[in-house]
């Protein structure tokens, strides 16, 4: 009885304080993708015709986020009887966005206007004791595309 009643408490902890973390971490993330809106982000291979003049450089963002106790459970409840984990979708959701917002954040420290060929690596980080995920990583790099600054030369042989 005794490791029920501890069972629970830990699902009930693990829920609470998880929805609470989860709802943080989204209300951030939603700020923050509004400042950067303007920093363009494509998963194209070749930059755009009007980025040709621009220098480029590799941005990185990395994150690593660690699942709840209450997801763990449901998860392991839904392995029982198969479908879609749901518990985890947020997870990597969050994780996902939030590498994005790191990369574009280092790209905007660099004065770039654009981050092309966007690409995510993930890795499982601690395997809670081969009992379930544990944490996740989610790497998002691509190319910073920031303008050339124009030359005095060639600023006075374009004005005439």
């Amino acid at each position: 009885m005794g490791q029920l009643i501890v069972f629970l408490t830990l699902l009930a902890l693990g829920y609470g304080f998880g929805r609470l973390a989860e709802s943080r971490h989204y209300r951030s993330i939603i700020a923050r993708e509004d400042a950067l809106r303007s920093l363009l982000v494509l998963p194209d291979r070749m930059p755009p015709i009007q980025f040709q003049s621009h220098t480029s450089t590799l941005v990185t963002g990395s994150v690593v986020i660690s699942v709840d106790y209450f997801k763990t459970v449901a998860a392991g409840l839904r392995g029982i009887f198969g479908g879609r984990v749901g518990a985890y979708e947020s997870l990597l959701d969050r994780a996902r966005r939030e590498a994005i917002l790191r990369m574009q954040e280092e790209a905007q420290s660099l004065g770039a206007e654009a981050v092309f060929n966007l690409k995510f690596e993930t890795s499982r980080i601690g395997q809670n004791a081969g009992q379930g995920l544990g944490s996740v990583e989610v790497l998002a790099y691509g190319t910073a595309l920031i303008p050339t600054p124009v030359s005095a030369s060639a600023a006075s042989a374009v004005a005439r």
